[in-house]
């Protein structure tokens, strides 16, 4: 909006013109995402207390977990409040992946609302079942994808790997369930991740700031041809939003720090770990999100590797899964578990960035 209405007035008031910078507009993207958190942050949670929405914990858990039934649920519906605000107040309104990023974002997390708010109702863990949970995400993904496809640059049907310059393959067509594939996966890994206080919102601050970066790198031609990394035109503006996502982060750990005084749900981590998914298919970073998302791997390699072992050996590999809570159960107080695997995450994203000028 400010960019639409304000800017054109710079030739009355030269200052205005700071804002066609994504630097300038970026930073206070956050600082509105941080703002709406905190102001409107502890009116949702006594909403959501009043409206009796909280949290049901499993029962085959760590049992340190079960002070928390009852803590407030769904706390992730002012992360997406605070962005959209953020988005609509800072962004080019004239840029094509920002809404479809957004569109996406707002999707996935209607689907983990649905997942939510049937926990809530029915005052158990279950929430939709499975295969319409998939049906819902895959739903979403294929959109996105479609759009994408037939309305986005020319090119993006290639694939990228780090250490290389040039695309590795063009998918054609199949770029389409590649990417559906990703978003889902994705989606569900981030989703997996949200299990610890602080956690899912501590890592995700990470990835977005990472996501930032490369958006911006990859808009500005003269940037993307010294690292040797695909131009995107107008994928810059999507530094705006990374940041904007990293700024609501930071405001919803301040209420998610241990102890919780709110969780994010599924409305939350649904629709972070598709936004993820989305950026990093529309600036060619498919495998590159991988890496600075190591962390998120790791938890849905574990819940897959444990799945599969007990079905053929009848046998646990981990003493429970996803991966931090098997951590748990092995005597690390949460908190701990918590701080290292920000450190993890934090490797994994150094790693991710350090690429760009291995090629």
């Amino acid at each position: 909006m400010f960019l639409e209405f304000i800017y054109p007035l710079t030739k009355y008031f030269t200052p205005f013109n700071v804002f066609q910078y994504l630097t300038f507009r970026g930073a206070y993207a956050a600082l509105t995402t941080l703002l709406v958190c905190y102001i409107f942050g502890p009116r949702i949670i006594k909403a959501l207390k009043q409206l009796g929405i909280g949290q049901v914990v499993r029962t085959d858990g760590p049992e340190t977990h079960l002070v928390k039934q009852g803590t407030p649920t769904m706390g992730g519906v002012f992360i997406i409040i605070a962005v959209t605000a953020a988005v609509l107040l800072w962004q080019d309104w004239e840029n094509f992946k920002v809404w479809l990023t957004l569109g996406a974002f707002l999707a996935f997390g209607a689907v983990g609302f649905v997942d939510d708010y049937l926990k809530v109702t029915r005052r158990n863990s279950d929430g939709l079942p499975a295969w319409a949970k998939l049906t819902g995400q895959f739903a979403v993904a294929i959109v996105v994808m479609l759009l994408l496809y037939f309305f986005g640059d020319e090119g993006n049907t290639v694939l990228y790997v780090p250490f290389f310059k040039n695309p590795v393959v063009d998918l054609g067509f199949f770029w389409i369930p590649f990417g559906v594939l990703l978003m889902v996966g994705e989606s569900n890994a981030v989703n997996f991740s949200d299990g610890l206080d602080g956690l899912l919102a501590g890592l995700m601050i990470l990835v977005f700031i990472a996501l930032a970066i490369l958006c911006y790198l990859s808009g500005r031609a003269d940037y993307s041809s010294y690292l040797g990394i695909p131009y995107i035109p107008d994928a810059g503006e999507l530094t705006v939003f990374c940041l904007a996502a990293a700024g609501a982060c930071i405001g919803f750990l301040w209420f998610n720090a241990h102890p919780a005084e709110v969780f994010m749900g599924d409305v939350g981590s649904l629709s972070l770990g598709g936004t993820v998914a989305v950026i990093s298919l529309i600036t060619k970073k498919e495998i590159l999100v991988l890496i600075a998302g190591g962390v998120f791997v790791l938890e849905i390699a574990s819940v897959i590797i444990q799945v599969v072992s007990f079905k053929l050996r009848k046998k646990r590999v981990f003493k429970m899964a996803p991966l931090h809570h098997h951590f748990e159960k092995t005597g690390w107080a949460e908190a701990k578990v918590v701080i290292r695997f920000w450190i993890l995450g934090g490797l994994f994203v150094i790693i991710a960035l350090s690429t760009l000028k291995i090629q």
